[in-house]
């Protein structure tokens, strides 16, 4: 029986999302100058940032934090007039968390981990049960409630989202070696010889850069990795291959929880990190039928859907 059932209500009823949009996405060159990565337009009038929102407000979360550091202005005036209509008295809340030197006056934020240990004190306020950690900067339509129902299901302390790419291509990710039940054994970083998924020896798991954790499970993860003078403060590099080797973490695939409109033929991930890329994103959106759908559409049994 589907943890929905079982609860009664979404998970996501008790998980915050948060989005780490504070990189300047140098790749871009010119166009990250005088803004961040996520701030860049996409497809005419949408930002980067829209995708990551727009999934976790139609999966049903109602409490996202974004974390902001490089050139922010643009990306918080957009976020001020674009995403600013959350009810507090519906326990609906949207915080800018921008590098404040929160901790003492000489240190920003120091890593993708440290960006979220700052701000430990802020999500408490909110109390959510899960935490949802999400890159700020890739174009994808997915719905977080059922990787949370899986986190859930698995009793997992990480549940990591993944995506089959491969494995020549799975050189420029964090990748990730499974068993045969989908447990994470072995979370490697831009690998020269990456390692194939079970039954498939061309295919390679690649990390989302999404993580769902149980909210005291992280902050106990970020305090200890807080007090590690070794530690770069990073989810990749520090926070997920400590739980693979001492916890229990967990993939997710992509494919599991995408959406797609009726005339999408398979599920849709773009990282626009580069140029190229992301002028060959954006021009594939005028094909007669182009591979993503970004006009409003329904689902069935839920609320309206407009990703983004």
């Amino acid at each position: 029986m589907p943890v929905r059932e079982m609860r009664g209500q979404p998970l996501a009823r008790d998980a915050m999302a948060y989005v780490l949009a504070g990189g300047r996405g140098s790749r871009l060159m010119e166009l990250t100058d005088n803004r961040a990565k996520p701030a860049v337009y996409f497809g005419g009038m949408s930002r980067i940032i829209d995708f990551a929102l727009s999934n976790a407000l139609n999966s049903g979360i109602r409490r996202i934090g974004v974390a902001t550091q490089y050139k922010a202005h643009s990306l918080i005036r957009h976020m001020q007039r674009a995403w600013n209509f959350m009810r507090p008295e519906r326990n609906e809340s949207f915080d800018i968390l921008p590098a404040s030197q929160r901790m003492n006056e000489f240190q920003w934020y120091e890593g993708t981990a440290d960006a979220v240990y700052q701000n430990i004190d802020i999500i408490q306020a909110h109390a959510p049960r899960f935490i949802v950690i999400l890159a700020g900067d890739h174009i994808y339509k997915m719905d977080y409630e059922i990787m949370l129902q899986q986190h859930v299901r698995d009793g997992a302390d990480v549940t990591v989202g993944c995506l089959e790419v491969p494995r020549k291509q799975a050189k420029e990710f964090g990748v990730m070696d499974v068993d045969d039940s989908g447990r994470i054994t072995r979370f490697l970083e831009k690998p020269k010889d990456p390692p194939a998924m079970p039954g498939k020896p061309d295919v390679a798991l690649a990390s989302m850069g999404i993580y769902v954790f149980d909210t005291e499970f992280l902050f106990d993860q970020l305090r200890r990795d807080a007090a590690d003078p070794e530690s770069k403060r990073d989810f990749g590099a520090d926070i997920i291959p400590y739980i693979v080797k001492h916890g229990k973490a967990v993939a997710h695939l992509f494919s599991d929880s995408a959406i797609r409109a009726a005339e999408e033929i398979e599920e849709y991930w773009r990282p626009v990190g580069t140029p190229a890329a992301y002028w060959e994103a954006n021009i594939a959106l005028t094909d007669v039928v182009p591979k993503l759908n970004m006009c409003m559409t329904r689902m069935a049994g839920a609320a309206r859907r407009f990703h983004p």
